[in-house]
Parts: structure tokens; sequence; C-alpha cells
């Protein structure tokens, strides 16, 4: 679903920010199921998962699903919210204690990742968005901007091409007419 805004209409960004955040929990859970019934060839309902709310010793607190290891250990598998003292927020996906799968990562700078992770990295399609607006939407590796992708600078212009890390050579202008 799109929320059509104007520059300024806060009424329509929060609307659309709501509309991520929702869709970004039910794409984690479907994409969480699947790759957990892909990864062990069995339906996920044969591991017994519990809820947990848990609070770290560093104050980090987790509501969401865990699963106990074999050594009697509680792991992070499933879906969850992990919340940070001084204001980071990842929602989405769990695998192994790690972020994995997609999932939303917003700092407390204002700057969000919204797309997949591996092993605690953004990996695969994501979206960053920079504390100031602007944006980059493509592939990343190992938290690293790599390969096709489009960036949106400050003033709405978006730019297209090949992205390496902090270069992007050959980028092009992508003209609305």
């Amino acid at each position: 679903m799109e929320v059509t805004r104007r520059p300024g209409n806060r009424v329509a960004l929060c609307a659309e920010l709501a509309l991520l955040s929702l869709n970004a929990i039910e794409l984690a859970a479907q994409e969480e199921l699947q790759s957990q019934e892909n990864i062990c060839n069995t339906p996920l309902s044969t591991a017994e998962v519990y809820k947990i709310n848990f609070i770290f010793p560093n104050g980090d607190k987790y509501d969401g699903d865990c699963t106990r290891t074999s050594s009697g250990i509680f792991e992070r598998n499933g879906i969850g919210i992990h919340t940070t003292p001084n204001g980071i927020v990842y929602t989405g996906s769990w695998k192994d204690d790690k972020m994995n799968g997609f999932g939303r990562l917003e700092h407390f700078s204002g700057a969000v990742y919204e797309g997949h992770f591996k092993d605690n990295m953004f990996h695969g399609l994501g979206t960053y968005t920079f504390p100031n607006g602007a944006k980059y939407t493509g592939n990343f590796n190992e938290n690293r901007v790599e390969g096709e992708g489009q960036y949106t600078d400050t003033q709405g212009l978006e730019w297209c091409g090949n992205f390496h890390f902090t270069a992007a050579p050959g980028l092009r202008l992508k003209l609305h007419m």
C-alpha cells in the first residue's frame, strides 16, 4: 500500500511509516516461516517455540520467539523485537540468536535500514534511509552497498547505477518527464 504525500505532510509521512512497520513485521513472519521450513525440510511446528520477554544485563530488551538448543540454551529464533537503552530497535526475523531474514533496524540518529539480514549484517536487498532523508535502495553485501542500486539525495534526485562500497562510478540521474 502506498500513501501519497507532499513535502511537509507529516500526517501522511507518519501513516506511511506505520504501514512500512506493519508490512515489515508481516513479511518477516512469512519469510521466517518459509526459510526455517526450507532449511530444516520440516515444518516449523516441530520445534518448540517459546514466547519470551527478556531483559539482558546491559539493559537491552527482547520480546519475541526463541527456541532451546540441544544444550538447553535459549536462542532468539523466529520473530522478535530487540530494543537497546539508547533507542536502537530491531523488529524482524532471528535465526541462531542473530538477525537473519527480513527486518527493520531503527537507529536513534534517525537512520533506518529495512531489508534482509544475514548474521547481524545488512545482506541482500534493502533500503537504508540516512538521518538527513537521503536513501539508498538496492543490494547489500555484509553491511556494504554492493551491486545495482538507487540513491535518492536530499533534493529528491534519483541516481541509479552500480555501487561498490564507497564508490559508484557511472551513476545516472533518473529523469522523470
